[in-house]
């Protein structure tokens, strides 16, 4: 990922030398593990631990002539031990993919941190300002059009809930990631023992997978960046609101614009939504990655390396880019201008069509057919859309309706806060869970 995008500690996880860190990592469990049973000397897996060292600029000098990065790698490390006794006991029993997919568990844990991190940290803001705008009323859009009210403490709960899902899933989808693999080049154990594998995850802060071939399956990444897809898209849900919130002709919550902040080399007085279009943009990358870790669960008989060069991608770039994107919308959302007048004004504009449901509704209940009811409404709903009159004040004319509700009755027709009523139940059984 560019670094436009990559914040530090995910762009050093992702690092080439946090990479063969990790390898190294992998390497001492794996040596320290096989010692305790006697397969490698002790002194020889003590000196792997504290000589064992690389440079990158090594390995890549390496892999230019052997094309082979894992060889690459441990033939800088046998350099610096510089001990061709202890060396030899370097990479005992395994196989290439056994450092390479065990270790990579070791970068998916670290970054899974973060991002659940980042999880809570955007949800505990959406909770935060959900209850701070609790009985803001606005108007509710379906299909773009004014349905019926809301209020904006309800918009910012329902992703609250919709974050603690993605919570969740993303708690599943790493733990199942966390799995180490030491099972040699077509799975069998050929060379290391079930016992040895199980050592070494347990050293490394991992399980062993049940069953491997040469490499850990790939459905598991596949569910891994799939989660991180749903999460990206419930971030574009939230930053595609906030864009139909800023139009200039709607205008009920925009991004913060500070002070020296320029929103158009041409126009002057522009406040763009260009944090809210960017995180629906960068969504659609990590959407996108995920169809490539689908195809990476199928490989050839026990394993080829099509999987191999794509991770190199997608692994990173996703990781990378759902932390970046959940800072920016967790920031996004505190730092959210909010403009409960103007939501009101909105929510009014209509003159009342907006309760055409509940004097539906009244009106069934004071006697009239549901039929008769809706063609009345309707009807002057309609009028009052078509001629820009206050809906409110032409029901108020209409002997048919006035004749079944009181004057007390209709104005309680038009109470929003009658239809707002529920408001705290919801947030009790939504924050009550």
């Amino acid at each position: 990922m560019i670094a436009r995008y990559t914040r530090p500690e995910l762009g050093r996880i992702w690092s080439d030398a946090n990479k063969y860190q990790c390898w190294l990592t992998v390497e001492v469990a794996a040596s320290q593990a096989l010692a305790k049973f006697g397969l490698v000397p002790q002194s020889a897996a003590d000196t792997i631990r504290d000589k064992g060292a690389f440079t990158v600029d090594r390995i890549n000098e390496i892999e230019a002539e052997v094309r082979h990065d894992v060889i690459a790698f441990t033939t800088t490390v046998a350099e610096h031990i510089a001990d061709p006794e202890a060396s030899r006991w370097l990479h005992y029993g395994l196989t290439s993919t056994d450092v390479v997919d065990t270790a990579q568990s070791l970068q998916l844990k670290e970054a899974s941190a973060i991002i659940r991190a980042g999880i809570v940290a955007l949800s505990e803001t959406l909770k935060k300002r959900a209850i701070e705008f609790k009985h803001t009323p606005i108007i509710g859009r379906t299909h773009g059009i004014h349905a019926e009210p809301s209020t904006f403490g309800l918009k910012l709960l329902l992703w609250y809930s919709e974050m603690q899902r993605n919570l969740t899933r993303f708690d599943a989808a790493a733990e199942d990631l966390r799995v180490g693999k030491l099972s040699g080049a077509v799975g069998t154990f050929g060379h290391l023992k079930p016992e040895h594998e199980e050592a070494i995850c347990n050293q490394l802060g991992l399980k062993p997978v049940a069953i491997a071939t040469q490499v850990v399956q790939r459905d598991r990444h596949a569910a891994y960046i799939s989660t991180l897809a749903v999460l990206a898209s419930t971030l574009d849900k939230i930053a595609t609101e906030i864009r139909h919130l800023q139009r200039t002709e709607v205008r009920e919550a925009e991004e913060f614009f500070s002070e020296k902040q320029k929103g158009s080399s041409a126009m002057p007085h522009k406040r763009n939504p260009i944090t809210s279009e960017q995180i629906s943009g960068l969504a659609r990358v990590i959407r996108a990655n995920a169809q490539i870790a689908f195809e990476n669960v199928a490989l050839w008989h026990e394993r080829d390396i099509s999987h191999s060069s794509a991770e190199r991608v997608i692994l990173p770039d996703s990781t990378i880019l759902a932390d970046y994107l959940l800072a920016k919308t967790e920031n996004l959302i505190a730092k959210l201008l909010v403009y409960p007048a103007r939501m009101l004004k909105n929510l009014e504009s209509t003159g009342g069509l907006i309760f055409s449901g509940q004097l539906l509704l009244d009106l069934a209940e004071s006697g009239m057919s549901r039929e008769d009811a809706y063609r009345l409404v309707q009807g002057h709903a309609m009028n009052s859309w078509k001629n820009d009159l206050i809906f409110r004040d032409e029901i108020a004319k209409v002997p048919e309706i006035t004749s079944r509700l009181s004057p007390e009755k209709l104005a309680r027709a038009f109470d929003y806060n009658r239809q707002l009523a529920n408001v705290d139940a919801i947030f009790a059984r939504v924050l009550d869970q």
